[in-house]
């Protein structure tokens, strides 16, 4: 009698497992279907973005376009003022936010005490990276306009763009950083490295590969920012190059918007053509930092 009611426990839990099986194999189906189906319609409405985009603006895309400033004619308008002012503005950006960025998460992953102040910290930081770009186009403008006195200048957009960017640069790098094995920084100890010599010479070297994805990308951001410069009141409309970081500019959004207030149908053509060279700028700012990671983790390998 106990010999049958245990084979019919067994042969009931089996059932109830396999049924359990069926069901998860059920609900994997068709979420899978789902995210399918997501993704379908994610990427048919970025191609035909970016169709549309091609479409309107490859037969504006000419050595004009790129050479000639802006103009009230569109035949003869150029982005020769917004590239420079967008590589003007990047390039402070760039000198400004990776120092401090790589500095402050090498810092915070290194050599912080892990106490409640530090946890603030790093609770402040991940909140900031999703705080609107208008909000630091409005901080810019009170502290580095206003109050600094720096105008509406390269220098004042950069400090700007470097605030919206350093969260990301901070948090990118100090993943990069954690994902470290924790062995490397014990044999470089036990070898009578001291922490700096283990930062530098294991760490950072390991590290960098991720570091410089991630700053990349951030500037990626950054270079498609529109907000920030509106709200510090960038140029719409220059007719020289910036020669320093005290001189008035303009950046690519802020032109390729101006072209697409305009009521005439010849601007909205050149501003299809000005949103291709950006594209094209991001994207291979995107395909160096790919490279430049698959690169230095093949090195990091051997």
């Amino acid at each position: 009698m106990g010999c049958e009611v245990l084979g019919y426990m067994q042969t009931h839990n089996k059932q109830k497992f396999d049924r359990r099986i069926d069901n998860r194999k059920t609900t994997g189906v068709v979420l899978n279907v789902i995210l399918i189906i997501t993704l379908v319609i994610a990427l048919t409405g970025l191609i035909a973005l970016l169709a549309e985009v091609l479409i309107k603006g490859l037969p504006w895309v000419s050595k004009n376009l790129i050479v000639n400033y802006p103009s009230r004619h569109p035949e003869q308008a150029g982005l020769l003022s917004a590239l420079m002012g967008t590589v003007w503005v990047m390039a402070c950006t760039a000198t400004i936010s990776i120092p401090i960025g790589i500095g402050a998460a090498v810092y915070l992953e290194e050599y912080a005490p892990k106490n409640w102040f530090t946890k603030l910290i790093e609770v402040n930081i991940s909140n900031l990276a999703g705080v609107p770009s208008i909000v630091y186009g409005l901080l810019g403008l009170a502290l580095f306009v206003q109050i600094l006195a720096l105008g509406r200048s390269v220098l004042a957009g950069a400090l700007t763009m470097s605030l919206l960017i350093l969260p990301i640069i901070i948090l990118t790098s100090r993943e990069a950083v954690k994902s470290i094995p924790t062995t490397y920084r014990e044999a470089a100890f036990a070898l009578g490295a001291t922490r700096w010599e283990v930062v530098s010479n294991v760490i950072l070297p390991s590290a960098f590969p991720g570091i410089l994805t991630g700053t990349i990308l951030a500037m990626s951001r950054a270079i498609g920012e529109s907000a920030p410069m509106i709200a510090i009141s960038a140029l719409v409309y220059l007719t020289f190059v910036p020669s320093g970081p005290m001189d008035r500019f303009t950046v690519l959004p802020i032109q390729i918007f101006n072209w697409v207030s305009r009521p005439q149908e010849g601007f909205r053509g050149i501003a299809a053509g000005g949103i291709v060279i950006l594209l094209a700028v991001l994207f291979i700012m995107n395909a160096v930092a790919v490279y430049l990671r698959i690169k230095y983790q093949r090195r990091s390998n051997e």
